[in-house]
């Protein structure tokens, strides 16, 4: 095993055991297509099909709702750009400010074919709110899409008041539960989406899209019609296997695990605010994904790709933000600037990201190798003698 710790969980995960059982024999000897009439293809529908049903469990849906794609990214392009081809015109999607570039990206190629696409701001905390939603909605839109849980503060959307404005109005309403999925509960029709995209976080080259039953949605990708038509393509057979027998597992254990990676959160939150005087953290306080957090160093945001390399040398993994955009070249995030975050604040995040396999011995390794990290790099004290919190609940969140 390797004595490396990762916490970045929300970049991607390490392949469970008891799924890469479940997906061994399709990556061996069961080799059919799931569109032949054969024996062969007869076991992979079969196994598609049970795959289909522990994905839509997993969200309250049913079997007959969930689209299987390459990725979260693909679902995201389907959703939007399905709703638009399908409206017949140009339309208007309303997308939080801070999304996933999946749907950013999105938004920008839409607009090259004449969509109006508005951007609603978010709050310090990174939250929506519902008086931008209603004020966007004055307008005549064809879909909103917020992400159910930040990817680079954690912060945890109100989905289900932000959808219940959209019914109000007519609209769709998507929401992108990559981060969310499997981390926290989520019931597609207590939320009341109209479509909601999932990762097998992260088997790569699977995502899923659920489809409210009855809505229209035009094709992306053309071919031989798999997947209701909706997605062509031979399906992954072993990768859709393990993206259920993956969403199974979390549905049972998802509760327990949640708590789990709460508790370590926070001790470490406690412990970064404790020991160094100069600390801050991004997100709100309360509403955000169990196992994640992010914070700063005041005066110091510069000197985080340097930080970074050291825990990386140190045997630590974290990140600066999204896998899909981050990097070291010092640039400002663009969700901490749609914060209200200024430019010199906003360079300085590192994300610690939990999963099931984090411990308590790496938690607090991780947080010996920070002490020294920083006291090499960026000359910060560390103080031992400063207060503590007395309960991880009064953690401050910037």
């Amino acid at each position: 095993m390797s004595s490396r710790i990762y916490f970045d969980h929300s970049a991607t995960t390490p392949l469970d055991s008891r799924v890469l059982e479940a997906m061994r024999s399709f990556l061996g000897g069961a080799y059919g297509n799931p569109s032949s009439l054969h024996q062969e293809g007869r076991v992979a529908r079969a196994a598609v099909d049970k795959a289909r049903a522990q994905v839509a469990a997993l969200i309250g849906a049913t079997p007959d709702e969930i689209i299987f794609t390459a990725s979260g990214t693909e679902a995201d392009n389907l959703a939007l750009i399905g709703v638009v081809r399908a409206s017949g015109k140009p339309g208007h999607v309303v997308a939080g400010a801070i999304e996933h570039a999946a749907i950013l990206e999105t938004c920008k190629f839409l607009a090259t074919g004449g969509t109006k696409i508005t951007h609603l701001p978010v709050d310090a905390d990174g939250l929506v709110r519902p008086e931008g939603l209603l004020r966007a909605l004055q307008s005549n839109v064809t879909i909103v899409s917020v992400m159910a849980a930040n990817n680079v503060v954690g912060t945890i959307q109100p989905i289900e008041e932000l959808a219940q404005l959209t019914k109000l109005h007519g609209v769709l309403f998507h929401t992108d539960a990559v981060q969310a999925g499997g981390k926290i509960p989520l019931d597609v029709n207590r939320l009341q989406v109209d479509l909601l995209s999932l990762s097998a976080h992260k088997l790569q080259g699977v995502g899923a899209l659920y489809v409210r039953k009855g809505m229209g949605l035009a094709p992306i990708i053309f071919g031989g019609g798999q997947e209701r038509g909706l997605r062509s393509a031979t399906e992954n057979v072993a990768g859709i296997v393990g993206f259920g027998a993956a969403a199974e597992l979390t549905r049972k254990e998802l509760n327990k695990e949640a708590a789990r990676l709460a508790g370590l959160r926070e001790y470490i939150a406690t412990e970064v605010l404790r020991n160094f005087p100069n600390a801050y953290l991004f997100g709100h306080p309360t509403k955000r994904m169990p196992g994640h957090l992010s914070f700063g160093f005041s005066g110091q945001e510069r000197e985080v790709g340097k930080l970074l390399d050291a825990l990386d040398q140190a045997g630590v993994a974290v990140s600066a933000g999204s896998a899909c955009s981050a990097n070291h070249s010092g640039e400002p995030s663009s969700v901490l600037l749609a914060m209200g975050y200024d430019a010199e604040s906003a360079r300085g995040l590192i994300r610690v990201s939990l999963g099931r396999f984090s411990t308590q011995q790496e938690v607090d390794r991780f947080l010996d190798v920070l002490s020294s990290a920083v006291s090499a790099l960026l000359g910060t004290a560390v103080s031992a003698s400063l207060p503590g919190l007395a309960n991880p609940a009064e953690v401050a969140f910037a």
